[in-house]
């Protein structure tokens, strides 16, 4: 893992977000806020803005910025709970002698476990939480079971899609799709179909090359 992947990973994000943008913005005014598209756009966009600052920094320095430049710069939860992943990835250990794809797996781990702290939320809660832990236990066991990396990633995408569609059928206990109760039923969430998209498409384009 580069930075120049990062930068480039995000551009491809982009391109996908953009693209699902009215759906998701669909999804969360009918059960949430209604600005979680607008915060993950803006959020992928100061990242790839920070490109010229951080092309030349160490791999840690240069998660660190992502991290500072996502908290300060995105509304909602979504910037505290993706400047929380950003923020723990930097602190990975020897990530600046180099980062192979299990390192990559490990860090991103330590930066759901992260998230999920900060956030207070697990599996089974509506949220962004049903695809991201799921889709960290994946790549840590098949690292574990010392499988290729094409087979870890299909698999990372089928996890985040059913965590993804598993958001449908539960109650919310987060966020202001909780105090719908019963009426959340039959919505998947939002920020579980933005990070499903992020999942896909990072693990796709590795996948290819």
């Amino acid at each position: 893992m580069s930075i120049n992947f990062l930068i480039s990973q995000a551009k491809l994000i982009q391109e996908v977000i953009d693209a699902h943008a009215p759906e998701i913005e669909k999804l969360d005014q009918e059960i949430g806020d209604g600005d979680h598209i607008f915060n993950v756009q803006r959020g992928i966009k100061l990242v790839i803005e920070l490109e010229p600052t951080i092309k030349e920094l160490p791999i840690s320095q240069a998660l660190n910025q992502i991290a500072m430049k996502v908290l300060s710069g995105i509304g909602g939860s979504s910037g505290a709970l993706f400047g929380t992943l950003f923020m723990t990835m930097a602190k990975g250990e020897n990530i600046d002698e180099g980062v192979d794809y299990k390192k990559a797996i490990e860090i991103f781990a330590q930066g759901v476990e992260a998230v999920k702290q900060r956030g207070k939320a697990d599996v089974g809660e509506k949220t962004m939480m049903d695809v991201l832990i799921p889709v960290a236990n994946c790549l840590q066991d098949g690292v574990q079971n010392n499988k290729e990396i094409n087979e870890i990633l299909t698999e990372a995408v089928q996890v985040a899609e059913k965590g993804m569609l598993s958001t449908k059928d539960l109650l919310a206990t987060k966020g202001r799709a909780s105090f719908l109760g019963e009426r959340a039923k039959g919505h998947i969430d939002p920020g579980a179909r933005s990070s499903q998209l992020m999942i896909k498409t990072v693990c796709e384009s590795v996948i290819q090359k």
